[in-house]
């Protein structure tokens, strides 16, 4: 394990960074990386018969368990699905993840979305990069600045995402599956929506237009826009 290179992915609900990155985690830490899924909530409202309590406490177990798959530890943060502010608190919690984990790079979410705790993890990870690398702020963890920020393709996310890298998973998507499994949501036990049909048809599609068997495709932020193109990891 390099200890020196992690991925990390940042979603709004537990399942999203799983269901959006896992399969890039895989990828990596097969390659030797460490990985870390923080999740800002733990999507517990999501259940249309079980308690926000009594869901939160699925959710919780099924993340870790997620987690143990992908080979990645698993941070909790304290907001409730839902009501995730854009908020100095919430960006100083995701700030002192970064300097704890140290991350390469950070997958999150495009800020595209109809969903808004997903428009506000978006915001509050670019807004946390201030306050993660600035070595002026005195924190438990030394300061840390990734060397690069991607946007995940997320079926909720997908107003204006424009795919740009894409990176080979045909290798680890059984294993993907597998992970995402973890979760009663993606059993199809909760909600009717289809997604692993889904995201099984989107490594299909951004396969096909890298020349690979299955992909993922990230967006860059708008000062790292380029030309579309396959990577083999990320940050190199």
């Amino acid at each position: 394990m390099d200890s020196d290179r992690c991925i990390m992915v940042v979603g709004g609900h537990a399942a999203d960074a799983e269901i959006m990155g896992g399969a890039a985690v895989l990828k990596h830490v097969r390659a030797g990386w460490r990985a870390v899924l923080v999740h800002a909530t733990l999507g517990e409202k999501g259940h249309p018969k079980l308690s926000a309590e009594e869901y939160a406490a699925i959710k919780e177990k099924e993340a870790r368990r997620a987690a143990e798959i992908l080979g990645a530890e698993c941070l909790m943060l304290p907001y409730r699905d839902g009501e995730l502010p854009v908020s100095e608190d919430a960006q100083w919690d995701i700030a002192d993840a970064i300097r704890q984990y140290r991350p390469t790079v950070i997958l999150t979410h495009w800020k595209g979305s109809f969903h808004r705790d997903h428009a506000n993890t978006h915001t509050n990870v670019l807004a946390s990069l201030f306050f993660a690398g600035l070595r002026a702020f005195q924190r438990q963890h030394p300061a840390h600045h990734p060397s690069a920020v991607y946007f995940a393709e997320n079926w909720e996310d997908m107003e204006g995402f424009r795919p740009e890298l894409y990176l080979d998973v045909s290798d680890v998507f059984d294993r993907y599956l597998e992970a995402i499994h973890a979760y009663s949501l993606f059993r199809g036990e909760v909600v009717s929506f289809r997604y692993e049909q889904w995201y099984e048809g989107a490594s299909r599609m951004r396969g096909a237009e890298a020349g690979f068997d299955r992909a993922v495709a990230l967006m860059r932020p708008e000062s790292y826009y380029g030309v579309r193109k396959p990577v083999e990891l990320l940050g190199e």
